[in-house]
């Protein structure tokens, strides 16, 4: 009797063993590249590297169920519009590539692509190719995603809204009330993007987070003050915004992989 009863348990205990090894196995690996701006890449955070809104989104992702590894490059960079990383200036999209390339022979991980473009697309002045229409910006993008889904075969799209800037923005461009119009009229293009993508790429362009423009827009102590040419307007998240920008990109990738 003793002994049927170990057994039992000793087979209980290789079922549990067993189980657990095959959780870790189903375990879904992820290599993120960021692309936009000095939102995305932190400017005016003391500490970017660590304080960026991608940290905050592999630490979200990290801490989710089914999700192994989660590895990332931060390839916003200041200023950038949808043609500064248009692939034939062979300029911020070769230096993407780059990274991501580094990543391209992982095939146990998930190739994931987190886009947040068009603040300086919606500019009146002083930013490269602005003011971009809605039209030219859906082209733009549809150009950037395509040589994306060309060089890597299988991987994921994700599509961020652009968050709110106070309309007296005005640093060394020009936004104001115009740019934030425009940068508006952007989020349905977005969405004319997702729709096409799932009738020719199915599951691999996915809507991103479209909460952050309303938080932001509604919390103004998220925004580092900036002195403008304008007044104090609100354009770059504190590190606390950062965080939150971060999670709710985090959420749209986990929804996103999950669809």
């Amino acid at each position: 009797m003793k002994r049927k009863n170990y057994l039992k348990l000793l087979c209980l205990f290789a079922l549990l063993l067993c189980s657990g090894r095959m959780q870790a196995l189903e375990k879904r690996h992820l290599n993120i590249i960021f692309i936009g701006n000095s939102i995305t890449y932190g400017a005016g955070l003391s500490d970017p590297t660590h304080n960026a809104p991608p940290v905050y989104t592999a630490l979200y992702l990290g801490k989710q169920p089914g999700i192994g590894e989660v590895k990332y490059s931060n390839q916003g960079v200041s200023g950038c519009t949808t043609v500064d990383y248009l692939p034939e200036t062979k300029t911020l999209f070769t230096q993407m590539q780059q990274a991501a390339d580094q990543f391209k022979d992982e095939d146990w991980a998930m190739m994931i692509f987190s886009i947040m473009l068009g603040t300086n697309d919606s500019a009146i002045k002083g930013t490269h190719g602005c003011p971009v229409s809605p039209e030219q910006y859906y082209q733009n993008m549809a150009t950037i995603i395509n040589k994306l889904l060309e060089l890597y075969p299988g991987c994921k799209v994700v599509l961020n809204r652009p968050i709110w800037y106070s309309p007296n923005t005005y640093n060394g461009a020009m936004y104001l009330k115009e740019g934030l119009l425009r940068l508006q009229s952007y989020y349905p293009e977005i969405q004319k993007l997702v729709e096409s993508y799932s009738q020719t790429n199915p599951e691999q362009v996915f809507m991103g987070d479209t909460e952050g423009f309303d938080f932001f827009k509604e919390n103004y102590d998220k925004f580092q003050h900036e002195d403008g040419n304008a007044g104090i307007f609100f354009l770059h998240p504190t590190k606390e915004g950062a965080k939150d920008l971060g999670e709710l990109w985090g959420k749209a990738i986990y929804k996103a992989i999950n669809q």
